[in-house]
């Protein structure tokens, strides 16, 4: 009996099958006499092997202390064979620099994915997404301007024309409905929370020189810009509040030291 389940199929690079020598996530399925079959995460789950002797590089006294079902782990690819459809991977090879550089890649392309997944199997469509390892900047766009990067993907069509000849057209490749689902999504897991910072600010001076030292402590607000506003407000006598908020960190943490050296060279 046929079923209209989508193909929910991904690959999270250009290529089918991975490189020799490349870091990558897998999930274990299975632990067997020689080793531990695995799920290759960032291609479409095809299957993996790692031998006990490439777990670690000390002597292996349990081997369940290094690996378990359901565990992720990032490994190393050692070889490839594409006829008999085998990939050998290794756990002990892949150095810290991997790792890190692995789980932050592997983690990019999850979110992306799973923003894919929940919109196609909203609208019951088929997923056969590639190569969206490098998608997640794309979706950081959209997030602000959709139409810059959405209107730029096209497919080809063929028609036939007026004088029965056929024609190739060029057409956008996402529908308006499916456009407002992917925006709405997007927008909904990938929007940026500001970052705020308080510095609490407190006047010892009592003579005539407090009051410039005030107004000199007032003028750090037009430091600030739209996208890194600065207030200065008074809370108490003789204390102040100084808050900012930015949705780039290195901006706000900029802007703070500029305002206390602006304040300080002022006083």
């Amino acid at each position: 009996m046929a079923t209209n389940t989508p193909n929910m199929e991904c690959c999270m690079h250009e290529a089918k099958c991975p490189k020799v020598d490349m870091a990558m996530m897998i999930q274990v399925n299975n632990i067997v006499a020689m080793g531990a079959y695995v799920s290759l995460l960032e291609y479409n789950n095809i299957e993996g092997m790692i031998l006990f002797s490439e777990l670690s590089r000390r002597q292996i006294r349990s081997v369940s202390s290094l690996i378990k079902v359901g565990h992720i782990n990032p490994v190393m690819v050692l070889r490839v064979d594409k006829e008999k459809g085998f990939i050998g991977l290794s756990k002990r090879r892949v150095s810290e620099e991997d790792i890190q550089a692995c789980e932050e890649r592997y983690n990019k392309s999850k979110l992306v994915h799973s923003i894919m997944w929940h919109v196609v199997e909203m609208m019951q469509l088929d997923l056969a997404v590639h190569w969206i390892n490098s998608s997640d900047d794309a979706f950081k766009m959209i997030v602000y301007d959709p139409n810059s990067v959405l209107n730029s993907l096209t497919r080809e069509v063929k028609e036939v024309g007026p004088d029965g000849h056929g024609v190739t057209k060029v057409v956008l490749a996402i529908f308006e409905e499916l456009k407002g689902a992917l925006v709405k999504n997007i927008r909904r897991r990938m929007t940026p929370q500001p970052l705020k910072i308080r510095a609490d600010i407190e006047m010892k001076c009592f003579q005539f020189d407090g009051v410039i030292h005030i107004k000199a402590m007032r003028k750090a607000e037009a430091i600030g810009n739209e996208d890194c506003p600065v207030k200065i407000k008074p809370v108490a006598p003789l204390l102040y509040v100084l808050t900012t908020q930015t949705l780039d960190k290195i901006l706000i943490i900029r802007g703070a030291r500029l305002n206390a050296k602006n304040v300080n060279d002022r006083l």
